[in-house]
């Protein structure tokens, strides 16, 4: 899940300070000395944590670390078995679940063992395992870079797909799942970027379909030429391409992660605190029409921004100024080096293979229809689940109401009916 609409303000708002009501930008707005105060002067609890979130429900918790291949360490965690169920010797079916943009792991489980999706998958006997792109909270290592120099945040979410999705599929598979027996594929799930990392490294890496079960798009995104939203329309002309303004913004850290900021948030969005109502912009409304879990949408406003390089923005820009579904355009310099080509190659869609699944709804405004029934055009194996709810949005696939009921049973019904089948 992300906050999106607030984060995207924010950017608008770093944009209007870079302008300065000059044409062009003088000098790159340092992000670390605007928001990190090393000596803050409250003293605040902790935030908690994901495996807090998990083990304060009773269910076990275990917190993971892999390395990718081009050096960065991704924090994963991970609910082995259902302690109502005991089945820590039963070989259980692997469940990765992958977070949106300027999310982590934590909001997965915000909406309890009756509606969280990490919980309902562990009660219907999965091996559940909840992602971190690098970059945020839990994934803030690298074996040679550090955290605060530019090349720490020279990726999109290109290499988090590429690279962080297969690390994570890859471990899941080699760690001892019951019985010693190791699985040799996963059912995904994945919320809006956590959709687009999935199709980047299904088409480059073709191979990682034969790893896959089914996989669910939660609110798809690959193509963004229809999008509506009036951020990213307004935004997207100045950084959507190559030029002054993409590069003074490329290759660092978007608000970067503070410890003492996330503890603040944490504690004044608590559900206990009196005022937990201002955590989210749209809390007043989501209460008039009861559409949202309003406690989990305040938890979630305490654990983001949740970390991520600028350059995932841009690709997203890129996208929506492009039309095309394809790799991050450096320039046409960069572009000839790297690619070989002046304009980067799209990603070959046609290659992903493995059963996909695509819930989506008219009333996404970062997610058009028209964008996902052209990127589902090109997927040889995929189910289509369209919305009924006219105002079913982009938030809603993780925080309404009644998600058990139409998107996490459903979900995990077709995950079972695929084990029940490959044991005949």
């Amino acid at each position: 899940m992300s906050n999106g609409r607030v984060f995207c303000s924010l950017l608008t708002i770093w944009f209007c300070l870079c302008l300065g009501g000059h044409s062009a930008p003088s000098e790159i707005i340092d992000f670390y000395k605007l928001f990190n105060n090393p000596e803050p002067q409250l003293s605040l609890p902790s935030r908690r944590t994901t495996a807090y979130y998990i083990g304060e429900h009773g269910y076990p918790a275990e917190h993971h670390y892999v390395t990718t291949e081009d050096g960065y360490i991704l924090g994963l965690f991970r609910i082995p078995y259902s302690h109502n169920l005991q089945n820590q010797n039963e070989v259980r079916p692997i469940a990765i679940i992958q977070h949106g943009l300027f999310s982590s792991s934590d909001a997965w489980p915000f909406l309890g063992p009756d509606d969280a999706l990490p919980f309902l998958l562990a009660d219907a006997g999965f091996d559940v395992w909840l992602g971190n792109a690098r970059g945020n909270t839990y994934s803030r290592n690298h074996t040679t870079r550090s955290l605060k120099h530019p090349d720490f945040w020279r990726f999109s979410w290109n290499e988090i797909g590429y690279y962080d999705i297969a690390a994570m599929i890859d471990y899941s598979l080699s760690t001892e799942n019951g019985q010693n027996q190791a699985e040799k594929a996963i059912h995904y799930v994945g919320h809006s970027q956590g959709t687009t990392v999935f199709f980047t490294l299904m088409s480059m890496r073709p191979e990682y379909n034969e790893k896959v079960k089914t996989a669910h798009m939660l609110a798809p995104v690959a193509f963004m030429g229809n999008m509506e939203d009036q951020l990213v329309n307004r935004l997207s002309p100045y950084l959507g391409f190559h030029n002054i303004y993409s590069s003074l913004f490329c290759s660092q850290e978007f608000l970067p992660y503070n410890e003492f900021v996330l503890a603040l948030l944490y504690n004044v969005c608590r559900p206990d605190s009196v005022v937990t109502g201002y955590c989210d912009t749209d809390l007043e409304n989501l209460n008039t029409d009861g559409r949202t879990n309003t406690t989990a949408s305040a938890l979630g406003s305490g654990t983001g921004p949740a970390g991520v390089s600028t350059d995932q923005i841009l690709h997203y820009l890129q996208e929506h100024q492009s039309g095309h579904f394809r790799q991050f355009d450096f320039g046409r310099k960069k572009n000839l080096k790297v690619y070989g080509t002046e304009n980067p190659p799209d990603y070959p869609t046609e290659k992903i293979t493995c059963e996909m699944h695509l819930w989506y709804s008219d009333n996404d405004d970062m997610s058009d229809v028209d964008d996902v029934l052209r990127v589902a055009e090109t997927l040889p194996n995929k189910v289509m689940h369209h919305m009924d709810d006219p105002l079913w949005d982009h938030m809603d696939f993780g925080l309404n109401w009644e998600v058990r009921k139409y998107i996490n049973d459903p979900v995990i019904e077709i995950m079972l009916k695929y084990e029940t089948k490959s044991r005949k």
